[in-house]
């Protein structure tokens, strides 16, 4: 399908994306638009005029109350939108609610519930476990058991473009800790999956309901200061050192968008529990792009993952917890198995002290799939600028 919108074919941001964002005008309240090419669609007043049972939800600040209004609606208003930019005899109805992106302020997309980071690749778990624990084996005994991961911080989830501050905390001394700021801060490049249908508390939800419950992916960088990290992980896991900043893009992609993306894993062995589901092993072939004061250092690709969405969604929810609109899960550090393919500074620089980020480095992840139209879509990317630690 083409579309009428002046460029948007000829980009990554045609009608075979379409990712939902909170946008606002000066003067004017936060609101609910699509991205089509350069522009943001003004869902408000279109809907309004076409009476759609939820044209509240295109009013609210954040994608939430659209969200949980479930599959069902996110498919039809899909539908309704992509209708809306392909058919000429829209556009007079349309075009005065077209607004260049350049005219706009974008804000975080979603009131995050809840924040779980998983560390689902098998390549970034063997390097940091060969860097932290050189004498010992890569990976735990219980990693290709479980989707391990950790309950992060729902607060400090910010939005693309918001400056990252560098943390200060306690680091490994030679006779007692030090404080001060960390001196190893590094990016986690990931990929976050938002959810909009929430569960029952004591319910799990299986493996094969995972479109019924995540409405879309986000670029994610879960910055983490690995000297801060080092010290106190030891016995509870992450704590300080990543709960000060975890950046998200302003457009959250639909899973429908993404439907020419999924792709089997590489093998899970041993077999995962049945709860896992044999017939749980897909993921996306998402390319990422890592770029550090605009040179490109890493291509990571999410394809080489080893726990699937639809696991870490299933082990998220297998001890009864329940889901929440809002929540956000993420996939952990993205690394394939080549060099150039790593994911953080820790394992790009691999012992070099001097490979973690400098206060006025700038990091943006990219990310490009397949999309359904035979060429690739852009989800939104992730930027943020290190400023010196406060005090």
């Amino acid at each position: 399908m083409s579309t009428w919108v002046p460029g948007a074919d000829e980009g990554h941001f045609g009608v075979d994306n379409l990712p939902y964002g909170v946008f606002s005008r000066p003067g004017e309240e936060p609101r609910v638009g699509v991205r089509i090419g350069d522009f943001v669609v003004d869902l408000a007043p279109i809907a309004a005029a076409e009476m759609l049972d939820v044209h509240h939800v295109f009013q609210e600040r954040t994608l939430n109350p659209l969200m949980a209004q479930g599959r069902r609606v996110r498919e039809s208003v899909r539908a309704w939108v992509t209708g809306l930019l392909t058919d000429d005899t829209e556009r007079d109805l349309v075009e005065p609610s077209l607004v260049p992106l350049g005219d706009v302020t974008l804000h975080l997309p979603v009131d995050v519930a809840d924040y779980v980071d998983f560390y689902a690749s098998e390549h970034h778990a063997s390097n940091v476990g060969r860097i932290f624990r050189p004498d010992g084996e890569a990976l735990l005994p219980n990693w290709k058991h479980l989707p391990v991961g950790y309950h992060g911080r729902a607060g400090t989830v910010v939005a693309s473009g918001t400056p990252v501050v560098r943390p200060s905390g306690q680091r490994r001394g030679d006779e007692r800790p030090s404080f001060g700021p960390s001196t190893r801060l590094d990016i986690e490049a990931e990929l976050g999956f938002v959810v909009g249908t929430g569960s029952e508390l004591g319910a799990p939800v299986s493996y094969d309901a995972f479109a019924d419950h995540v409405f879309g992916v986000v670029g994610l960088n879960d910055w983490s200061a690995r000297d801060i990290q080092a010290w106190e992980y030891v016995p509870l896991g992450p704590f300080l050192g990543k709960s000060f900043a975890t950046s998200i893009s302003h457009w959250v992609t639909p899973l429908e968008a993404l439907d020419a993306a999924w792709a089997d894993l590489p093998g899970q062995d041993p077999e995962p529990l049945p709860y896992l589901g044999p017939g749980a092993t897909r993921g996306l072939d998402i390319d990422v792009e890592v770029v550090v004061n605009g040179e490109i250092v890493s291509r990571p690709p999410y394809r080489t993952m080893y726990w699937s969405p639809a696991q870490m969604l299933a082990h998220l929810t297998v001890n009864g917890a329940s889901l929440r609109t809002g929540d956000l899960y993420a996939s952990g550090t993205i690394s394939g198995p080549e060099p150039d393919q790593r994911g953080s500074l820790l394992e790009i620089g691999w012992g070099d002290e001097t490979a973690f980020l400098a206060d006025g480095d700038a990091v943006v992840l990219r990310y490009t799939a397949p999309g359904t139209g035979g060429g690739r879509i852009a989800l939104g990317e992730v930027s943020g600028r290190i400023e010196p630690a406060d005090g």
